[in-house]
């Protein structure tokens, strides 16, 4: 088991350093960071996403994304016309003078690169240009700004920046004497979208599914162990030592290293992370993908097949195993593998859910914190590092570190694995909302313990602390959903709402309750068999 624990420790550490990351939207969000580049008269227009709907020879072709400019005007339409614009190729190409050719209201292409954007703009509608793509010398998009020295300009058509692949498309087809017209338009997105709700019951269930498992195993000690205290109490070791029925308990100082040691990782993955340290991130999220997955089916199936459950197997390096675990693992293994090689198409989603699930599952179940004093560091130190990484980090930075980390911006992957994606089901830029696996362990741990005392006190539901804990929860994480969406798509630290609220309402009704000091210190109330133990121990305190 030793092996087994440093493992858990290593891979709970990782989950939140890797993946505490903000519940937000992705789908190329130009729209973040606008004080980066300072409006003023003439250039104050808001980032925007643009779609540029192309038809070649009157036939609908491919669907662009580019961004609209700080300057021009922004008179897109929000639905796609069945006719177009026909597009030309600038004469010349950089349109850094003015082009020979007139545009007679088309839309002129260019090359970004040897003058300004505003001045290529400026001189595509000296030549009656209705808009102007501009196409960048990258994959990525790029604000265009004006200049420091560009003052009360005046451009009177939009200017839309498309990345170097769209601009390569376009240019055979025109360079090829075909027919070629856009129509540029940038549809708003919904206020929500089903796959926040959707990933509100996921990250719910998961707690409550771990919290109940956790309690179980808790409960069955319990009476394990008092069936133990009545026939020879001095034989009973500390209940509190670790690694008793294979739970680790975190204390207070290893609370705080997670969090200083995940604030280190993230800096690290910012300064230096590539598509191949992603792939070392996929790794990890595999081996524990699998560990999670196997752990949960071995505990569901042994219920139907207990005698392959309860019947064990020397392997070498990893002891005893039973002979359920060996049949389920080639499947886990399987599963994990598919979903590295195929977790780039449209629904490798549903893959990196499905660990990730059974991952936060399983270290629910083995990591607890055991009591109420540690919980509460854990979850402050997690609240200001949620604020820090999101917001803070950006007058450090220059942008949001965790954000950054979460897109996978410096990649070009989509995203790093740790974390709960579901792609947006009715926004027309597509995307996906995700949540961090930090968002949802954290205060899970805590959730978590409120069932397991809650169940060795014998509470009724509405009586104890877990059902209220839950509520809380669900709560913060809704209004993070509200947030984001006021706050138009930009990513929202989900722990900045779910701490004060699962956090406050533990402290509030223990506090009502007369039971606060148990629930900081000691953690579980005091049992009829414990109690005895208790007291024989004292007594031979005294007489010795």
């Amino acid at each position: 088991m030793d092996l087994r624990r440093i493992f858990w420790v290593i891979l709970f550490t990782a989950a939140i350093s890797l993946a505490c990351c903000p519940s937000t939207a992705i789908a190329g969000d130009i729209r973040q960071d606008d004080e980066n580049a300072p409006k003023k008269p003439g250039c104050a227009n808001e980032f925007v996403l643009v779609k540029v709907q192309t038809w070649v020879n009157g036939s609908e072709y491919e669907e662009f994304v580019g961004v609209g400019a700080r300057f021009g005007t922004t008179t897109f339409s929000k639905e796609k016309n069945a006719s177009g614009t026909p597009l030309t190729l600038s004469d010349p190409r950089d349109c850094c003078s003015k082009p020979k050719n007139e545009g007679s209201g088309d839309v002129f292409m260019v090359d970004r690169g040897n003058c300004t954007f505003t001045a290529k703009t400026n001189y595509a509608e000296d030549a009656h240009a209705s808009a102007v793509l501009i196409i960048n010398n990258q994959k990525e998009l790029y604000k265009m700004v004006c200049e420091p020295n560009e003052t009360d300009l005046v451009i009177k058509i939009p200017a839309v920046l498309l990345p170097k692949d769209a601009g390569a498309s376009l240019e055979e087809k025109l360079l090829n004497g075909l027919s070629v017209s856009v129509h540029l338009y940038s549809p708003g997105r919904p206020a929500v979208d089903v796959a926040e709700v959707f990933l509100w019951l996921i990250a719910v269930g998961t707690i409550i599914c771990a919290s109940y498992w956790s309690a179980w195993s808790a409960r069955e000690a319990a009476i394990e162990q008092d069936k133990l205290l009545k026939d020879a109490v001095e034989d009973i070791p500390n209940e509190k030592l670790l690694g008793t029925g294979g739970v680790m308990e975190i204390n207070t100082i290893s609370a705080i290293l997670f969090i200083v040691l995940a604030s280190c990782f993230l800096a690290v993955l910012y300064k230096y992370i590539n598509s191949k340290f992603v792939e070392v991130l996929v790794v990890l999220f595999c081996v524990g993908g699998v560990e999670g997955l196997q752990t949960c089916l071995v505990a569901l199936l042994s219920r139907w097949f207990k005698r392959a459950g309860g019947s064990y197997i020397k392997v070498p390096v990893l002891g005893a195993v039973s002979h359920l675990t060996l049949a389920v693992s080639p499947f886990c293994i399987a599963a994990a593998v598919v979903w590295a090689i195929k977790r780039n198409d449209p629904f490798g989603w549903i893959g990196q859910d499905i660990l990730g699930i059974s991952l936060m599952i399983t270290v629910l179940q083995i990591v607890h914190v055991p009591n109420l004093k540690v919980g509460t560091v854990l979850l402050c130190c997690a609240f200001l590092y949620d604020i820090f990484w999101v917001f803070i980090s950006k007058k450090f930075y220059h942008e949001s570190v965790m954000i950054s980390v979460a897109r996978g911006d410096k990649t070009g992957e989509d995203g790093i694995p740790m974390l709960l994606k579901i792609p947006r089901m009715f926004d027309p830029w597509g995307g996906y909302s995700i949540i961090g696996f930090g968002d949802i362990l954290l205060p899970g741990l805590l959730i978590a313990f409120s069932l397991r005392y809650d169940w060795l006190a014998n509470k009724t539901l509405r009586a104890g602390y877990f059902l209220w804990a839950m509520f809380a929860y669900g709560l913060g994480l809704l209004i993070t959903y509200v947030a984001l969406n006021l706050m138009d798509g930009h990513g929202q630290p989900a722990l900045l709402y779910i701490v004060p609220f699962t956090l406050g309402t533990f402290l509030t009704l223990g506090k009502k309750r007369g039971e606060l000091k148990i629930l900081w210190t000691r953690g579980e109330p005091i049992r009829p068999c414990r109690h005895i133990q208790l007291q024989q121990s004292e007594e031979q305190n005294q007489e010795m």
